[in-house]
């Protein structure tokens, strides 16, 4: 593994820092100028080419998404929203997902950033692109969830999909990449590999089981690392080291795209998880210390001062500096209360239930199952990406495939099967 400096671009518009979901919602889009008030002030940006982001154009956005959706966020204002909210149950715009001043531009915002990431990565001009106002892996093909409108994730890999034959999707996330393993499920050019809690009865997604693995030509190419409540860095490396070793080794990705949300972090309004800022970053760093092309994004994370400081952090592990503990004076150092340090955590408030006897069998199944893929699947450079993702051999008996994928779609579509059964959505539409 290469020692040398990474070439890295980073994006950031001065807009984020407007961005209101509402005052009740957890998500909160200034969490990215706090990062990035941060960044400035530590330096790090000289170590950097920065960016501000384009806006994603429509025929960029529907690559992925479907027209009618898209052309709702978009002509779709605040008020019509609040005045009609039922009317948008459909496209699953509700109280989670409302629509909010700037949402639009927002959402082109931040893909435009991961997409432009995503081709400076293909011409070989960088190395690691970093858009943490990107990640925001819930979104479905014509739905909103879990806070997430477009799926800059997906948009990404696509991008990648036009030089590289393979593309890993890491996800750190506490939730579950659900939206991005739905779009390649089905697909052994994109494995994707996310470790997150799994509490189906009451945590969102309720997605992201062991046996999820992918289907048809995709089979065993949906890797899932469910864990429960209190995991410390420890477990999480336990786990995801030598997961993502053997990964790499029998994938053999040519881009990455890594999703740090940072909600597992311990103290998290929304998370149950026990990591710290330092374990994060660590997560990252062993991801960049395999040398491949990388597109870095944010995603999830309820404390806006832990969020800041989590990818902070990973970005000065990108850059390749350590940081003083002492934080900068910058224009949001008030928020980050009297401790005034950037290695702070919260005292763990959940008891760490994942045992070791569990972490080594999940650890074991998985390590089993990536034994028995084929090394390097996938194109080779010359072919282009397909038009579609579904194979057209049948590998297995058609029925049995049929009862898993029936299976997989009642879990992961369950909000667009209740609209259909209230007749607000048609389900001839294309999901």
């Amino acid at each position: 593994m290469s020692d040398r400096k990474r070439r890295i671009a980073y994006f950031y518009d001065n807009d984020y820092a407007g961005m209101y979901y509402g005052a009740d919602h957890p998500m909160k889009p200034p969490r990215i100028a706090m990062t990035h008030s941060l960044v400035v002030g530590y330096g790090l940006h000289e170590g950097m080419d920065v960016y501000k982001p384009r806006r994603a154009q429509k025929d960029e956005l529907t690559a992925f998404h479907s027209e009618d959706y898209v052309d709702t966020l978009r002509s779709t204002d605040p008020e019509t929203f609040q005045n009609s909210i039922q009317s948008y149950s459909k496209y699953a715009l509700d109280e989670d997902c409302p629509i909010f001043p700037g949402l639009f531009d927002f959402c082109r915002q931040y893909s435009g950033a991961s997409i432009e990431g995503a081709s400076k990565l293909n011409s070989g001009q960088y190395d690691i692109a970093i858009n943490w106002a990107g990640g925001l892996h819930h979104a479905k093909k014509s739905s909103a969830s879990g806070f997430c409108y477009i799926n800059d994730c997906v948009l990404g890999i696509l991008e990648l999909l036009k030089v590289h034959p393979r593309v890993l999707y890491i996800d750190i996330d506490i939730h579950h990449g659900d939206g991005v393993e739905e779009a390649f499920y089905c697909t052994d050019r994109v494995m994707t590999l996310s470790t997150h809690l799994y509490r189906p009865e009451w945590f969102f997604p309720g997605t992201g089981a062991l046996e999820e693995i992918g289907e048809g030509q995709g089979r065993g190419y949906s890797v899932n690392i469910p864990l429960v409540e209190g995991c410390t860095d420890d477990d999480f490396m336990f786990m995801f080291k030598p997961i993502l070793e053997r990964v790499i080794q029998v994938f053999n990705p040519g881009a990455i795209v890594l999703q740090c949300g940072a909600d597992g972090l311990v103290g998290d309004r929304l998370g149950t998880f026990n990591m710290t800022v330092e374990g994060h970053a660590s997560a990252v760093e062993l991801v960049k210390s395999y040398n491949i092309p990388t597109l870095v994004l944010g995603g999830g994370g309820y404390i806006k001062t832990n969020v800041a400081r989590a990818w902070t952090l990973g970005t000065a592990a990108l850059v390749g500096t350590d940081l003083d503990d002492t934080l900068p004076d910058c224009k949001f150092a008030q928020y980050f209360g009297p401790e005034g340090r950037l290695r702070y955590n919260p005292a763990p408030r959940f008891q760490d239930l994942n045992t070791k006897e569990d972490l080594h069998a999940i650890r074991g199944i998985i390590l089993d199952s990536l034994k028995r893929l084929d090394s390097a699947p996938g194109a080779h450079l010359d072919v282009h990406p397909p038009a579609s993702f579904i194979p057209h051999e049948n590998v297995e008996d058609e029925e049995v495939v049929h009862n898993r994928l029936t299976a997989y779609a009642q879990s992961h579509f369950i909000h667009y099967l209740r609209c259909v059964e209230a007749g607000s959505a048609d389900p001839f539409d294309s999901l």
